[in-house]
């Protein structure tokens, strides 16, 4: 009788969580003009105009990422992942976009994955001016613990 009652509390959690995200998902892609996709696991992608593609995954906390194969990539891709991560982390699009700024300078300038911790949430970026990606930026809350 327990076994079937602890599996139905995970299913209506897991349901829960998926409602949640998609309603996140829902809210980032009419915040940047764009359309969210079809979930796939703890994610959904994010289709703007121009190109410009956000990914959110949903686990412990959520989490923003936008991919270019640019090493440098356009004022809308900052801008659109600066407003998503607002929603998803609850600060300022200029707050975001701030982090995300440094982030991606000090990426490009190092040649390495850089980190900008601010009070509970994170930017990081990456870039590789050899690969197909060549940016990859996201935006999230840090997990407690």
């Amino acid at each position: 009788m327990l076994r079937p009652a602890l599996a139905l509390l995970l299913l209506t959690t897991v349901a829960s969580r998926a409602d949640e995200c998609d309603g996140l998902a829902a809210q980032v892609a009419s915040a940047i003009g764009g359309k969210a996709g079809r979930r796939q696991g703890p994610g959904v992608e994010i289709r703007v105009p121009g190109g410009i593609r956000i990914d959110l995954t949903c686990r412990a906390e959520p989490i923003v990422q936008a991919a270019s194969g640019d090493p440098t990539p356009s004022a809308a891709y900052f801008q659109d992942l600066a407003v998503a991560g607002q929603i998803v982390v609850g600060v300022s699009a200029d707050a975001v976009q701030a982090a995300l700024a440094t982030a991606h300078a000090t990426a490009f300038r190092e040649g390495k994955k850089s980190f900008i911790q601010q009070n509970g949430w994170s930017a990081s970026c990456y870039t590789d001016r050899t690969g197909s990606i060549r940016t990859l930026c996201s935006v999230g809350r840090i997990p407690p613990g």
